[in-house]
């Protein structure tokens, strides 16, 4: 059974609206449990070709301030199955009296009809499919499943990675390295519930890595060592131009792919501050049908609320299961939901 860091997540009974009722709405633990890491990475890869052929529509996100430098993010997307929005409200002023600083739903749409069919837990959706995005890059660029990770960071994205990783790669070694000594072993004490082969990183990150993803919020670089063929680096936490994660000796060494290309050429600040050929920043979707051999390569991850509609496919999955087993629990118990109050105004991911 999985866990999260604070208690296990009970079997859920999720049940779809009767014709004519008041959509449900989930929470964390459900959400949690109805977007299952091996269906979601299918998910993410189905719909990253499809947002590449522009099948799928995901504008630029609308935000608007709130108050105390808060601020309140719209992002729809929509395909011709489903339609998504997603509404976060970031308010960092939240964590000087000891509240979340990230609220937020994302509705599940009929495209047909309009009906709102539920919501989920915005949080937890963007946890998991930032995590998911890491997850297929892994199994579109490793030639085989990899046996040692090092995660750079100890946010709530680095739990969500955790979870994912034990999903999936549950005999996966993950090395967790941070600017705190303290936090890190916390963390791994925290997650090590989750994944027990989980454990500090020594000062030297092991030439038996397979993986790096770098998760922090760092105006400084964190990670800038020579490019290598056998390891691949996903940056995903430098998600503004004034951050940067990957340092110029990685990037200019390595094959580069995005998620999002065009968002990335407004937010992936370690790729500005490198100064790259953005004609060399090739999209994911490019790499799922022939991914490069013999290169070392790194994946910058933006986001896009085309990702949330892909996690949003898998939990409408769940919803008609729901709706085909109206006495029983549809999920399992153990799908791990980061805790209430884990996710902080830094490890915001849109």
């Amino acid at each position: 059974m999985l866990h999260d860091d604070r208690r296990a997540v009970p079997a859920r009974e999720v049940s779809a609206p009767a014709r004519g009722e008041a959509p449900i709405v989930w929470d964390r633990a459900t959400t949690a449990a109805a977007i299952g890491f091996g269906p979601l990475v299918d998910a993410l890869r189905t719909a990253v070709v499809e947002y590449q052929a522009g099948l799928i529509h995901s504008p630029e996100r609308l935000s608007v301030p709130l108050a105390e430098g808060g601020v309140a993010l719209s992002m729809p997307a929509s395909a011709a199955d489903i339609a998504i929005h997603k509404l976060v409200n970031v308010q960092p002023a939240n964590a000087r009296h000891g509240r979340p600083t990230l609220h937020g739903i994302v509705t599940l749409i009929d495209t047909a009809t309009g009906e709102i069919l539920c919501g989920l837990d915005g949080p937890e959706v963007t946890g998991r499919r930032t995590a998911g995005i890491s997850l297929l890059a892994m199994a579109t660029f490793l030639p085989t499943a990899p046996e040692e990770i090092v995660l750079i960071g100890t946010g709530a994205q680095a739990a969500h990675h955790v979870a994912g990783i034990h999903a999936l790669y549950p005999g996966c070694r993950v090395l967790v390295r941070g600017i705190d000594p303290g936090q890190v072993e916390a963390f791994c004490q925290r997650h090590g519930v989750c994944h027990p082969s989980l454990a500090p990183c020594p000062d030297i990150i092991p030439e038996s890595a397979q993986v790096v993803i770098t998760l922090t919020t760092s105006k400084e670089v964190v990670y800038d060592l020579p490019a290598s063929p056998g390891r691949l680096v996903i940056g995903v936490g430098a998600f503004r131009p004034d951050m940067a994660e990957i340092g110029s000796t990685t990037l200019h060494g390595s094959r580069l792919f995005a998620d999002d290309p065009a968002g990335a050429r407004h937010e992936a600040g370690d790729l500005l501050r490198a100064g790259v050929d953005w004609q060399t920043v090739l999209p994911l979707a490019a790499a799922i049908s022939k991914p490069p051999s013999g290169h070392p390569v790194v994946v910058k991850s933006v986001g896009t609320a085309a990702w949330d509609l892909a996690a949003a496919r898998v939990a409408r999955s769940s919803l008609q299961q729901a709706a085909r087993r109206p006495n029983g629990p549809v999920f399992p118990p153990g799908q791990p939901a980061t805790p209430k109050n884990g996710v902080a105004a830094h490890d915001f991911r849109a």
